[in-house]
This record gives C-alpha cells, sequence and structure tokens, in this order.
C-alpha cells in the first residue's frame, strides 16, 4: 500500500512538471498565428518591424502622405515612439492595418514613468513611500490613463540601484537598496500590466536600464561600469529580475558599457543572463539611439555595431534605423542569420499578440475614453493622497511643524510659486497649467483663517549657464528685472511682519533627471544666502525642499529648525505639502537613499562591507583605522529615516528561538509604541548580518518592512517571519544559497536606530 502511494506521488509529480513544461492553450494560438505570419513576410518586412522610429512630422489627417507614413506604407516601422493624443495614433494605426501588404498594427511607447497626466511623484519619492500598494495605484492609474490616450507600452519602472547622488537618473529609481528596490519594481509592473494585458486599460512595462546603470563612473550620466559579479548579482541585479518575474513584457537596454562590453551589444547579458539564467520571454529595445553609439563606444562601423547588437539579443532599434539600413546587408554577407532576424521579429509580433492589437489593432483609439478618463477629479485626488505618503521630515525641531492656520505666513522662495517645476522630471505627458503650485495649495486649505504673503526671495539659481542647461520646459528661472540682493531684501521685509515663514526651495525639476548630473550637490545659487537673511528675523522658518536626489544640508539640519523632503510631488504637489504642513495628514514617508554630508564621501550607502579595520561605534577618527580626517564616515541622514509629527519607541525585540536547523521559521517581534500626541504611520524596518560567511558579508541588509498606523499613546506587536530564503546570497561561485551561522536580527524606524538580538541557524 505504502508503495502505491509513493509511486502515484511520483507520477502525480511527473505529470504536472510535464504540464508546467508545455505551453498553455493561449501560447499555442499564438505561436501559431505568429507564425503563418512570418511565413508571409519578406526579409525587409521582418527587418522593418524591428524599428522603431521617433514620432516625426505626423500632423491629424496627414500622416498617410508624411515622411513617417511612406515608411510605415512600405513596411519600415514596427512602433512609433512619443506620439501623443488618440487622435494621431488612430491615423497612425490606420495607415499601418488599411494600406501596408499585411497590416500588421504599430505599437505606441512612451515615457509614462510617474504618471500620464495626472503626474504623481518622481520615483524615487514614490520609493519614500515604503507603501508598494500606493505605488502600484499609481501605477494602474497612469495605464489607465495613458491607454486611454492611445499609449500601450511604457518605459517604466527604472529600476536601476543608484548610490551615488551625482546621477541625476536617480531620481527615476528607487534608491540604494536591492530588497527595496525589488519590490517597488514589482509594484510598478503589476500596475501597469495587471492581469491581463489584453485588456483596453492596461500596457505593457518596459524595465529599464539594463543593466547596472545607476551605477556610472563618477555619478556621470552615460559613463562606464566596472563591478564584479557578486556584487551585481547580489546589490544590482535583483530588482530587474523582479520586474521580469512579475511578468514585464519587454525590457530596455542601458547605455553604459559594463566590464567593457556595452549593454546593447552584450550577449552575456541580454541572452545568457536575461533569457537563460531568468527565462525571460519577451522583447528587448534599445535606448534612445543605443546601436549607433556602439559606434562611439569603438565596435565599429553601423553595420558591425547593429549585427553585434541582434546578434546579443536586442530585438528592437530605437531611433537609430541601424537595423533598417544594415541588416539587410549584413544577411546578405553571411553575417547575420535568418533564425536571429526571425526570432527578433517574431518578439516583437508577439508583443503585439499580448497586447490584443491583432485581434482589434484600434483598442487603445478610443475618442471617448480620452474625453473622459484622463487628469479626472479621482485621478487627482488619488494624486495628492499618495504624494503627501511620500514626503519625507528630515527635522522637527521644537515641533515647528505642523504650522497653525493663523496670523500671517509668509511663503517664500523661488518653488513657491513655479508651476512647471512641480511635476518633477520626465513629465513628458503632464499639462503644466493643471498643476497645483504651493501658494495655490496653501491658500486652498487655509482659506480664511490665516494670511499668506508671498516673496520669490531668490532665484533657483544665478548661473545663467545652470539655468539654461536645467531649466524647465526651456523657462528660464532668473528674473531678469532684480538682483539676487534686492529678491532677498524684499523676502526679509515680508518675512519680518509674518509669524512664521516658509522658505519652499532646492533643485529644479529638471536638475535631476537624464542628463543632470551635478558634482555639486548642495543647494544651488543664493539659496542658503536667504535662508540666513529668514533666520535673522528671528522668525521661526521650515524649509520645504524640492530635490530629485540627495542633497548636501548639514548647514540647513544645522540652523533651519524644520525641513521637510518633498521630492517633487506631482500635479497636486501644492496642496499635498499644505496638507502635511497644516497638519492634515502626518509625515511617514522614508528614505529609500542615504543623504551623505558632503561630496567626498560618496559612494555612501547603508549595506557596506566591513573593513578589515573598521571604525568604532560613536568614533570620528583613530590613526590606522578607515576614517577620514575631516568628516565622520557617518551620513547626514541615514537609510531608512524620517520623522513624525509623533514620536515612536522601539523595545523588546524577542526572537521565538534562539537556534533554528534547515528550514525553519523564526519570528521576531517588536512593540512599537507611539508616544507622542499625534496619530501616525510608522515603517517599522528589518535588517539582518550574517556575521561569518564563505564571503565578505554586508553589515546589515534590509530584508523587510511594514507600514503600520499606531494611534497615540497605543503600542502594537509587529512580528516578522524569517526564513532561510532571507538568508540566501549569491556566493563566489554565484550560487543562490545561504550559509549555516549566527545571523543578527535588526529591527528599527531606520538602518541606523535599531534593537538588535542574535540567533543561530544551521542547514
Amino acid at each position: 500500500m505504502k508503495k502505491n502511494s509513493i509511486l502515484f506521488s511520483f507520477l502525480m509529480m511527473v505529470f504536472a512538471m510535464t504540464l508546467q513544461a508545455q505551453p498553455m492553450p493561449d501560447e499555442i494560438k499564438m505561436k501559431k498565428f505568429i507564425s503563418e505570419l512570418m511565413a508571409k513576410m519578406t526579409l525587409e518586412e521582418k527587418v522593418g518591424q524591428l524599428n522603431l522610429p521617433g514620432s516625426g512630422d505626423i500632423v491629424t489627417g496627414q500622416t498617410s502622405s508624411s515622411d513617417i507614413g511612406l515608411k510605415i506604407k512600405e513596411g519600415k516601422v514596427g512602433g512609433l515612439l512619443n506620439l501623443k493624443s488618440v487622435e494621431k495614433i488612430r491615423d497612425v494605426q490606420k495607415v499601418a492595418v488599411e494600406e501596408t501588404r499585411l497590416k500588421i498594427p504599430l505599437i505606441f511607447g512612451m515615457d509614462v514613468v510617474h504618471g500620464y497626466q495626472t503626474t504623481f511623484p518622481i520615483p524615487l519619492g514614490l520609493a519614500a513611500s515604503w507603501d508598494m500598494g500606493l505605488i502600484e495605484k499609481s501605477a494602474r492609474i497612469a495605464a489607465q490613463e495613458a491607454t486611454a490616450d492611445g499609449i500601450c507600452w511604457t518605459y517604466s519602472p527604472m529600476v536601476d540601484i543608484a548610490r551615488d547622488p551625482r546621477w541625476g537618473r536617480i531620481a527615476e529609481g528607487s534608491g540604494e537598496d536591492a530588497y527595496l528596490g525589488s519590490q517597488v519594481a514589482e509594484a510598478f509592473v503589476h500596475g501597469y500590466q495587471g492581469n491581463d494585458l489584453t485588456k483596453k486599460n492596461t500596457m505593457m512595462s518596459c524595465v529599464k536600464h539594463f543593466a547596472l546603470y545607476g551605477a556610472a563612473e563618477g555619478g556621470r550620466d552615460y559613463n562606464s561600469t566596472d563591478m564584479s559579479f557578486q556584487r551585481m548579482y547580489n546589490e544590482y541585479l535583483p530588482p530587474y529580475k523582479a520586474a521580469v518575474d512579475a511578468g514585464a513584457g519587454s525590457v530596455m537596454c542601458s547605455f553604459n558599457d559594463i566590464n567593457g562590453i556595452p549593454a546593447t551589444a552584450n550577449k552575456w547579458l541580454l541572452t545568457d543572463l536575461l533569457r537563460g539564467e531568468w527565462g525571460f520571454n519577451g522583447f528587448v529595445v534599445t535606448d534612445f539611439t543605443g546601436i549607433n553609439e556602439l559606434m562611439e563606444h569603438g565596435l565599429g562601423d553601423l553595420q558591425t555595431v547593429s549585427a553585434l547588437a541582434l546578434k546579443a539579443g536586442v530585438d528592437m532599434d530605437m531611433v537609430g534605423e541601424g537595423f533598417l539600413t544594415t541588416v539587410k546587408k549584413s544577411f546578405d554577407e553571411g553575417k547575420i542569420s535568418q533564425a536571429t532576424i526571425d526570432q527578433a521579429c517574431r518578439r516583437v509580433l508577439e508583443a503585439k499578440y499580448k497586447l490584443g492589437l491583432f485581434n482589434d489593432p484600434f483598442r487603445y483609439c478610443d475618442v471617448n475614453r480620452a474625453k473622459t478618463e484622463i487628469a479626472t477629479p479621482e485621478n487627482f485626488k488619488a494624486a495628492r493622497e499618495i504624494a503627501t505618503q511620500t514626503f519625507v521630515l528630515l527635522k522637527n525641531d521644537k515641533e515647528t511643524l505642523p504650522i497653525q492656520k493663523k496670523g500671517k505666513i509668509a511663503l517664500i522662495g523661488p518653488l513657491a510659486d513655479s508651476r512647471k517645476n512641480m511635476a518633477g522630471t520626465w513629465s513628458v505627458a503632464v499639462d503644466h497649467d493643471q498643476s497645483v503650485t504651493v501658494i495655490e495649495g496653501f491658500r486652498e486649505v487655509v482659506g480664511n483663517e490665516a494670511e499668506i504673503v508671498y516673496a520669490k526671495g531668490c532665484n533657483i539659481t544665478d548661473d545663467p549657464k545652470l539655468d539654461e542647461w536645467s531649466g524647465s520646459w526651456g523657462e528660464s528661472g532668473i528674473d531678469p528685472d532684480r538682483t539676487p540682493a534686492q529678491l532677498r531684501e524684499e523676502a526679509v521685509e515680508v518675512a519680518s511682519k509674518c509669524d512664521v515663514v516658509v522658505a519652499v526651495m532646492g533643485e529644479s525639476a529638471e536638475m535631476s533627471g537624464e542628463c543632470s548630473s551635478r558634482s555639486d550637490i548642495s543647494l544651488p545659487g543664493s539659496q542658503k544666502e536667504l535662508l540666513e537673511a529668514l533666520l535673522k528675523t528671528g522668525k521661526p522658518v521650515v524649509l520645504v525642499l524640492f530635490t530629485g536626489r540627495p542633497l548636501i544640508l548639514n548647514w540647513e539640519n544645522e540652523n533651519i529648525p524644520a525641513i521637510l523632503n518633498v521630492w517633487f510631488g506631482g500635479s497636486t504637489a501644492g496642496q499635498a505639502i499644505a496638507d502635511v504642513v497644516f497638519g492634515a495628514v502626518n509625515p511617514s514617508g522614508k528614505l529609500p537613499v542615504t543623504f551623505p554630508q558632503n561630496v567626498g564621501q560618496i559612494p555612501l550607502y547603508y549595506n557596506h562591507k566591513n573593513t578589515g579595520r573598521p571604525l568604532g561605534d560613536d568614533e570620528w577618527f583613530t590613526k590606522f583605522l578607515s576614517n577620514y580626517l575631516d568628516v565622520t564616515n557617518d551620513p547626514l541622514y541615514p537609510f531608512g529615516y524620517g520623522l513624525s509629527y509623533t514620536s515612536f519607541t522601539y523595545s523588546g525585540l524577542k526572537l521565538d528561538q534562539n537556534n533554528l536547523t534547515g528550514n525553519q521559521t523564526l519570528k521576531a517581534s517588536i512593540d512599537v509604541t507611539n508616544s507622542g500626541k499625534y496619530d501616525g504611520e510608522e515603517v517599522v524596518q528589518l535588517y539582518i548580518r550574517d556575521l561569518v560567511g564563505s564571503m565578505t558579508r554586508p553589515v546589515k541588509e534590509l530584508k523587510g518592512f511594514q507600514k503600520v498606523f499606531i494611534k497615540a499613546g497605543e503600542t502594537k506587536t509587529v512580528t516578522f517571519d524569517i526564513t532561510p530564503e532571507d538568508l540566501k546570497f549569491y556566493n563566489y561561485d554565484l550560487k543562490f544559497d545561504w550559509e549555516s551561522g549566527d545571523f543578527v536580527i535588526m529591527v528599527g524606524g531606520n538602518s541606523r536606530d535599531v534593537e538588535t538580538a542574535q540567533v543561530s541557524w544551521m542547514k
């Protein structure tokens, strides 16, 4: 009887594995459809599917006669980049399905990075919410709006781990940590794609930039990356894999080279790792002119680099037209096989099939949806609520915040009345006229209860070149009529007559983002001088800080009573900031990235490894240990840090056992008490340290977090379940496993301030 039971179990296991290995009926149907279509295609038509040009000279009603229209008719276009408006997209799609030989629909992509017309906080800000439900909701609304306007493919999420705040594109990602970054990546993919890509309100996501783009040397955009495989697998690759595992339909190559081979021509990256190890079955697109740039990397002429990219695993060429103009010649010369071309073409066509475009090419072209589902009051309400959860309270001496709605409130600074700076970088579809400024938000929230008085106070920068290169949407931020001294004098006069000063300062929206690296990441221009002058009035000063990166804020931290980091809050930034400043919402954001004391500490991140000569706790300098002569090793604000209008006290970290074996589960619990006078939310964070390993291990690693609402005076017990999965890492041989030994369990409100306990865990 026992033997029969074992045999039956074995047979059932084999049967289950066989079923798992077999294609699903929908996949079989798709493969058959694409194979039959490709059998009718010429080589030139197949290569045409690999071409993704920009939208060019398209004018509604005249698409057919435009340059891009003629290329579409000739079968030389597979999709279009950044074409906005459902009417234009319908016109273009009509040419593709009515005036071409095989009537293959186009795919339409756009950088819908943190919202469409309703814009949410920049991704770094969204990550600061540590709330995956809210992040998924923001992506869901973005997909709803973008698909209503004809877009079915977004170049998001950007999941590059970044530990150098000089790099402008840190604004587009989720910070420095692979665990948090993986959670955010998964939330974005689920938000965009939902559970059915053929639905009219879901869109295909494109994970970018594959890979390691955030580790560009010197924090300079497009620069080289060089690192060990162990660092790659443990610290940089996990968010990409999380997005792939979540079902992302496409992946975008990064601009950087990786250990000497540019990503766009890196077969190990795009084929061996992405498809071989990870099982990715979507398609790969280059970044803007990525193939052409391989020539500047020194890999050959356009024909050579185009062949390299195609053979490496690239399926679609964005804008450069290297595939379109050279692949046929390379095929004729025997440098590219028919199978390689077919494989890339099949992947692009399958993406269109998965989106339902073959079934209905105009499924995303409903003009009624465009009129009723974009920038709705409901979406703006959601954006406002989400933005309030992303702000990080960095300092709040003497309970300066929240401000009471009474008396005179001075609202001062170059970002207090700057509509085009609210949404932040990569807001390509935003209608800036709909964005709510800080002064508008304050006046709406305060109503008649207090008087809001405004003065600009200073320019964002006084440097004409920096202003030109970082100006928001071509708009200069330099006052042409008044000198910095005159602006400052006016602000001081206004402030001196008020009860409290709210200084709204920081970067412009385009001081971070692509090609916005900065070597000096302190407050730009004469903003610090304005703050000094405002402090001399003797009035309480609150700094509301706009930024797309960690800034150097030593002086501000020492001198300003309250600092609220609001990133770039999106369309409803002004209202959301007012909600928090006046106390309708208690801030709960936590930093997803470390703020250094100065640029000389960069790269600075919490999960570093120990040296053989580590500096002790609370020490500044000891000869022959790893330290600086002129600054401590500590950050200004650590990863995971963020204050509240209330206070949270951690006590009594308990482990349900101290010695474990094998696949047991360890329960770690801690009491968190709201010891202040406001109800609030706290992000309780779990960190683990592997004390002894076969290779050097980080001093701590984030392995879990819970966002918990606790009423004033209440205590809640927060429990984490820890399993051997949480102990795994890629060892020297790149085997993902855990090792027996002693581990430190840490729980707290940030990566620095934690309660600790130790456990022994054997295999």
